[in-house]
């Protein structure tokens, strides 16, 4: 049986808000991120809160602390999704967050929300983010499975009495929940006496402020372990023009050898805006 192709998944994305992709990774690919994750599972505190929940875990930093979560981050079918939704109103997208979720027995239902709201822009023109959440563990509705609102990313949502039920999202580890950040959704209560454990990695406009500081996550000595792609992806790029330089230069340059003191700041500029910038110049110094 044919694959779905990303066309497909990118109508179900753009028509319902979500989709869940069966099987995109290997199972046991999953298994060896739970493993790496475990000892970070166990030394992670319970939250602080009623958004992010009283019992549940939380931690960043996941590709310092495990090769397996770059690939996931570089996932093709994923990362081209990414880039078809959020493309057209962006230079490049970023990584916004890479965040492993214990829900631990005995947690309640989260509030349901959409995660674009985090950022005070204009909605509706465009989408500022996708996320993707990978399950370690099987998802059920009694453990606690994210719930998802169908078409509510078409939708101007002011009151929970609005919405409809939910799907949840029932699946296992190697599936790819992936959803818009104007999709509502939240994680459900947890009635088990198991753990939930999931990771959400999110990609959001270059231009934005990500959810997790890339910069202090994943500092230039463990950036420079990563390949040009992943950097990229966690900051280390500048978007065009000249947003997030260093010294006037791409911030690629930190993860150098030898570092200038004085570094020589270029232009970072888009090929319409570059042609225009040479055009006015020319004119300038008498068409020489």
């Amino acid at each position: 049986m044919t694959a779905p192709s990303e066309a497909y998944w990118l109508d179900q994305l753009q028509e319902d808000g979500y989709c869940i992709i069966p099987q995109l990774v290997a199972e046991q690919q999953i298994a060896a991120l739970d493993a790496d994750l475990e000892g970070a599972f166990a030394q992670a505190p319970l939250g602080k809160g009623d958004f992010y929940g009283y019992r549940t875990k939380r931690f960043g930093s996941l590709l310092r602390r495990s090769k397996v979560a770059g690939d996931l981050v570089l996932q093709p079918l994923v990362l081209s999704l990414a880039r078809s939704i959020l493309g057209s109103a962006c230079d490049r997208i970023q990584l916004n967050v890479a965040q492993a979720i214990a829900i631990n027995p005995g947690e309640i239902e989260q509030f349901p929300h959409c995660d674009q709201d985090m950022w005070a822009g204009r909605k509706g023109d465009h989408e500022y983010l996708l996320n993707v959440i990978w399950p370690l563990t099987e998802f059920t509705e009694e453990n606690g499975a994210t719930r998802i609102y169908p078409g509510t990313h078409k939708q101007a949502i002011e009151s929970l009495d609005q919405l409809d039920d939910p799907i949840v999202a029932e699946c296992g580890p190697g599936d790819a929940i992936c959803f818009l950040g104007s999709t509502v959704h939240g994680a459900g209560p947890n009635q088990t006496e198991d753990v939930r454990r999931g990771v959400v990695i999110g990609y959001s406009l270059g231009w934005l402020k990500p959810y997790e500081n890339l910069w202090l996550a994943y500092p230039p000595a463990v950036a420079k372990e990563f390949s040009p792609e992943l950097a990229e992806l966690a900051g280390y790029v500048q978007h065009r023009p000249n947003l997030g330089n260093f010294e006037g230069q791409c911030p690629s340059v930190l993860l150098s050898d030898k570092v200038p003191e004085f570094p020589q700041a270029t232009d970072g500029l888009r090929p319409d805006q570059k042609e225009a910038v040479r055009e006015f110049a020319k004119t300038r110094r008498g068409g020489r």
